[in-house]
């Protein structure tokens, strides 16, 4: 059985929430980031990094959450979490925008975070709010008019780059960050509508309070 370890409010949810929604059987193991179990060895053996979400599954360890979303993906195709490669059009978009969210989208919020919050006060560098926000929105507003006619990021259905992408979006509306964006906003608003976030969201409470 695939094994995830993980704790609740990070990208562990990316990763929980393409295994629900692929309606896969999987093993929820809790890392209690606030008690430091992501310090421990046997954590680190497994994420040097000491970062979650990690994925098990036999003898495959991952890090990195985009690329577990796609693992898990091809691992289950009749989810179409990842076009086929008999559509290789809208394969190369689904890649195309899941580096867009990672690269762009997402690192300007992140800076922001670290520099707000994570890193140790005497590496935060508060001025560089104003130009990760400016940097955020310059890449929000390329995605907006991506989506204008559009019900998904990429192709005509559900995919993992949709799970990356709202959850940025989500990410930053939870810390105040305003999309500046309606079709934004409506955008992330049906993502988080889906069943299955719903279910990996009450999974990751079930096991980590």
């Amino acid at each position: 059985m695939i094994k995830v370890y993980g704790f609740q409010n990070t990208r562990t949810t990316r990763v929980t929430w393409a295994l629900e929604e692929a309606g896969a059987e999987y093993e929820l193991i809790p890392v209690n980031l606030g008690k430091g179990e992501h310090r421990s060895p046997e954590f680190l053996h497994l994420s040097p990094g000491g970062k979650v979400p990690v994925l098990e599954d036999g003898d495959l360890v991952m890090t990195e959450s985009a690329a577990i979303c796609t693992y898990i993906g091809e691992k289950f195709p009749q989810s179409g979490l990842v076009p086929p490669f008999s559509q290789p059009i809208d394969r190369a978009h689904y890649f195309q925008w899941c580096f867009f969210a990672v690269s762009e989208l997402e690192a300007a919020i992140w800076t922001l975070g670290k520099h707000q919050r994570f890193l140790p006060e005497e590496r935060r560098v508060p001025e560089v709010a104003p130009t990760c926000l400016w940097e955020f929105h310059r890449h929000a507003a390329i995605l907006a008019q991506h989506l204008k006619d559009r019900e998904f990021v990429a192709g005509n259905q559900f995919t993992c780059a949709d799970i990356l992408m709202s959850g940025v979006l989500n990410w930053a509306r939870n810390t105040g960050t305003n999309l500046e964006s309606p079709a934004l906003d409506a955008y992330a608003d049906r993502m988080s509508a889906r069943p299955a976030l719903a279910r990996a969201r009450q999974r990751e409470a079930e096991v980590t309070t």
